[in-house]
């Protein structure tokens, strides 16, 4: 059986991508408020790259996890 490791760049390419589009355009996507991305989850993530960037992040930040990008922000 093969054992499945995340990508270890994935959280870090999350902590550096701007949001390309609308209100919060050039917004760091770790910076976008919690209710845009409630609002994503319930209207549907985007196709592609930045809808699975964005979901993961609704993730993190439901579960009270921000701080983990604290110092890969400012690298």
């Amino acid at each position: 059986m093969q054992e499945i490791f995340p990508d270890p760049g994935f959280l870090l390419k999350l902590a550096r991508t701007k949001m390309p589009f609308g209100k919060f355009a050039g917004t760091l996507l770790v910076d976008l408020p919690e209710p845009y991305l409630v609002w994503f989850r319930q209207q549907g993530f985007p196709d592609g790259e930045l809808g699975e960037l964005l979901q993961c992040l609704y993730e993190i930040k439901l579960n009270g996890l921000e701080y983990l990008f604290a110092p890969l922000k400012t690298r």
